[in-house]
């Protein structure tokens, strides 16, 4: 006998049959834009579009971790190779295009990694602004260096004092020749200085990541 010819419909041109994964899908999403505006639906789109864009910057640490399907992995690392601008935008179209077509369960996913990168990234650099301000704060004032020993009670001082004054001297040497305009290189010890502090300060946060810091212009005197 004859097989029946499958039921279904065409969209575009394309025969979709009842049932079938690509019936679903189409049903779901017409489900969906019945629920909502056309404005809603440019907002989800444009958002769909600026979060897979902001997947490009994220650490492939945590991308893997997503569990992304492979299409929008390999688009995600296209666009990271494309130097072009024009080749580029399309690429990130293309990206957008995935994005959209996401299961709704994986986007707070994404966004959660995003945000945990970002949340990363403010604390490096507030620990970066609060080791530098450390170190100006040691090499301009002598009684930093007691407040210094709340934080690492245990320092060599023998030399963390000698990388204060040889930090010092260095800088009077570059005083002394600001008259001329070429950028001049800081010294060695202004460096290493600022190494240890930034060590001290990433070692204590880590032993203790509830606790505040002390800040460099914090009055340690002061109660809570």
């Amino acid at each position: 006998m004859p097989r029946k010819p499958a039921k279904g419909y065409f969209v575009r041109g394309h025969f979709v049959a009842y049932g079938s994964a690509e019936d679903h899908e189409l049903k779901r999403a017409a489900k969906w834009d019945a629920e909502f505006s056309k404005t809603d639906l440019k907002k989800r789109s444009a958002h769909r579009q600026q979060v897979g864009e902001q997947l490009l910057t994220l650490k492939a640490q945590l991308l893997q971790q997503l569990a992304l399907p492979d299409a929008l992995v390999q688009a995600i690392a296209e666009a990271k190779r494309i130097d072009d601008f024009e080749g580029r935008r399309r690429q990130l179209q293309y990206v957008g295009k995935l994005m959209r077509q996401l299961d709704d369960a994986l986007l707070p996913a994404i966004e959660a990694a995003i945000a945990q990168q970002h949340q990363g990234s403010a604390v490096e650099t507030q620990r970066l602004h609060e080791a530098e301000q450390w170190r100006e704060r040691l090499l301009a004032n002598e009684e930093a260096l007691q407040d210094w020993r709340e934080i690492e009670p245990d320092a060599d001082w023998q030399h963390l004092r000698t990388l204060i004054r040889q930090a010092r001297k260095d800088a009077q040497a570059r005083a002394a020749a600001s008259g001329d305009d070429a950028p001049v290189r800081q010294g060695r010890a202004y460096r290493e200085l600022f190494r240890h502090v930034r060590f001290v300060l990433d070692a204590r946060a880590a032993a203790a990541p509830d606790r505040h810091a002390i800040h460099p212009d914090a009055d340690p005197t002061a109660s809570d």
